[in-house]
């Protein structure tokens, strides 16, 4: 099959199949925008002379002081893993369709692999022009916001670019990572000419391996203080050892708790079927148990995002602490002054990010959603040809997103606590003494006079446990499950739609 050939199978398709390369473009292009903006912030120069001076060209601390870049890169890489888990659910979007129009070219004497090829031609161009159009975006708001203030500062690190080899690993390798994950998903499907076939899935439900992997996510934290403190002087190997026990935590941890929805979906569908009564419950406890798989996909952004919100809560725990213990330090030398609240500040831009996070996966809810009700449609209609009210397939919908959703967001959220209390889980701060003047500045100031006026005061040894943010936790924990209500209305308005008689037509 020639390329020009492949190229046209690839653009042609339904609504469906535009709508899936439109939101897969567009989730390219949001994670796009993540990725060059980490890598703006990571180009920014240190001034020579000194690794940690200040550049002061900009007004934001974050970006002004070289320490406080790599978690602020953190943070905006972070955003790219629920546009990624976004665009893996735009690329189901419409499955069952184009499997059947895969498997009607199988007929016209296409080849398996050109099938497959085809495919992944369609979600690659998808995100390559969804890749082009952040580059684009990305350039032509830096000569937007390009906006000195009077003494010449930036807010944003408008005056660098990352290198061209940085660029250019984004906007190529999403586009070749998009296609990858397609040909993944395509391994257990077959289009034959006589139409589509798909390997059996096992009977018995997930293990709970899920746990190992959070296990491991959480001794990884835990082995940071203790590896920086036995290997304090050694630099090079720090330099390298504590970011990956950090990137294998944190992935690992995030793994385990996608993967334990699935388990969490099985066991919530048999506790369904053994003691549900209804007929809505009955339903969808049949559906958590023959497809547990589905929580995993379905809220794998949704709870990548809580996880970074359960960190960030115990993190601004860990500032608030010591900034109260700092307070009643100063208060016992005689000095109303607390800490430097620039680091509770900063958390405000963390939250807001995690809202940000929340926001986008709520979206692939709703694709997803809505993909599964649009694919069963035939079997809801038969269902409501049979007798089967509407308002019990409702109720059947509303179960199964909600059962296995509360679990696993509570689960989220305590996993991400434990990891950021596995590194912050105390303040301390050791002895010291501080000389205290008790005279006017004049006295003070005189050699002579200073010494029979002054005192020394010495502070022992404190060290506090940071509290558990619950509150904050809370708050966290309901607007997930608002977005999940969320999400459930809007796919109710499609089941309406979907079980429609005329659906029983549908090929």
């Amino acid at each position: 099959m020639r390329p020009a050939t492949l190229v046209r199978l690839a653009l042609a398709g339904s609504r469906t199949d535009t709508a899936r390369v439109v939101l897969t473009a567009l989730s390219a292009l949001l994670a796009t925008l993540a990725g060059l903006a980490a890598l703006t912030v990571l180009a920014i120069e240190r001034p020579a002379g000194d690794a940690w001076v200040e550049s002061e060209q900009y007004r934001n601390a974050l970006l002004r002081e070289p320490g406080l870049r790599g978690g602020t890169a953190f943070a905006l890489l972070m955003l790219m893993i629920p546009v990624l888990a976004l665009a893996g659910q735009c690329a189901r979007l419409g499955a069952p369709a184009r499997d059947r129009r895969l498997a009607a070219i199988r007929l016209a004497g296409a080849t398996p692999g050109q099938v497959t090829r085809l495919a992944v031609l369609e979600t690659g161009m998808a995100a390559l022009l969804g890749t082009l159009v952040g580059l684009g975006a990305y350039l032509v708001g830096r000569e937007v916001l390009h906006r000195p203030d009077a003494q010449g500062r930036l807010a944003l690190p408008t005056d660098v670019l990352p290198s061209p080899a940085a660029v250019a690993a984004v906007v190529l390798g999403l586009p070749v990572v998009a296609a990858l994950a397609t040909a993944l998903m395509l391994r257990t499907v077959t289009m034959s000419p006589l139409g589509v076939s798909r390997k059996a899935a096992r009977e018995r439900g997930p293990g709970p391996w899920a746990g190992l992997l959070i296990g491991l996510g959480l001794a990884s934290f835990l082995a940071v203080r203790p590896a920086a403190y036995q290997l304090r002087g050694r630099d090079e190997l720090l330099g390298w050892l504590v970011p990956l026990l950090f990137a294998v935590g944190a992935l690992a941890a995030m793994i385990g708790v996608v993967i334990g929805t699935g388990w969490i979906s099985y066991h919530c569908g048999r506790l369904l079927r053994r003691h549900a009564r209804r007929p809505a419950a009955l339903l969808a406890a049949g559906r958590l148990m023959a497809d547990p798989w589905a929580g995993s996909r379905t809220f794998a952004a949704l709870l990548a995002a809580l996880i970074f919100g359960g960190g960030a809560a115990a993190q601004r725990a860990y500032f608030a602490t010591e900034d109260q213990l700092d307070r009643e330090q100063n208060r016992l030398v005689g000095v109303d002054a607390g800490a430097d609240p620039f680091y509770l500040s900063t958390m405000d831009l963390v939250d807001a990010a995690v809202a940000v996070a929340v926001l986008i996966a709520t979206g692939g809810l709703i694709v997803a959603l809505v993909e599964g009700i649009v694919a069963r449609r035939r079997a809801y209609a038969a269902l409501v040809a049979t007798g089967v009210p509407r308002a019990t397939l409702s109720r059947s919908v509303a179960w199964q997103a909600l059962a296995p959703a509360v679990p696993a967001i509570l689960l989220a959220l305590t996993v991400g606590t434990l990891l950021s209390r596995g590194l912050f889980g105390e303040v301390s701060t050791g002895v010291s003494s501080t000389e205290i003047c008790d005279a006017t500045a004049a006295l003070c100031d005189d050699p002579a006079t200073r010494e029979q006026y002054t005192r020394i005061v010495y502070t022992p040894e404190i060290q506090r446990a940071v509290a558990v943010p619950l509150e904050h936790l809370a708050w966290l924990g309901a607007g997930a499950l608002a977005a999940v209500l969320v999400t459930v209305g809007v796919g109710l308005l499609f089941l309406r739609a979907s079980t429609a008689l005329d659906e029983l037509r549908m090929t």
